[in-house]
């Protein structure tokens, strides 16, 4: 998908208008960190690769009102998340994964707003299947670095919506 198709989509689950009225619509931008270096096992630096893909997820979201950006507490999602803080003018906010109340907290916190949230492989599609309230996603496979979920909540209809892209 081309970034002109994939900025509008984004634009149109942010700032979507229905039936005449403005609903709230609270936005999570879910990614798996970039690719990572093999420079150590524990704790990698984004690869070259890596690196590009995260600035390329910041042209992504450029027009893109961003109110928080949430990292885990490791290198490589901390260097993913930093092109897109920085371009807002925000701090990477640490953030433990598979908890709950820490992401029901985020949804309450950034009512109505969209928010940027930086995992792995297997907590990216856990915190969408959360916001979703169904288990939807499976674990990213090893080398699945380009998906973004979308996850859009409205407080005038129950379900959470999905959007799965790729950059």
């Amino acid at each position: 998908m081309t970034k002109p198709k994939v900025i509008l989509i984004v634009a149109m689950l942010v700032g979507c208008t229905v039936f005449g009225y403005t609903q709230s619509l609270t936005t999570f931008i879910l990614v798996r960190h970039a690719e990572k270096a093999t420079n150590d096992p524990k704790d990698p630096d984004l690869s070259d690769i890596g690196r590009v893909r995260a600035r390329r997820l910041a042209e992504l979201l450029v027009t893109t009102e961003i109110a928080a950006v949430y990292s885990t507490n490791f290198k490589r999602t901390l260097q993913t998340a930093q092109p897109v803080a920085s371009q807002k003018n925000l701090p990477v906010k640490l953030y433990q994964p598979h908890q709950r109340e820490v992401i029901e907290a985020m949804v309450s916190e950034h009512q109505g707003k969209t928010v940027l949230l930086v995992g792995h492989s297997n907590t990216t599609p856990w915190t969408a299947n959360l916001l979703l309230g169904k288990p939807e996603l499976k674990d990213f496979g090893d080398s699945e670095y380009g998906t973004i979920l979308i996850v859009t909540l409205s407080t005038s209809h129950p379900a959470a919506q999905l959007l799965k892209l790729n950059y």
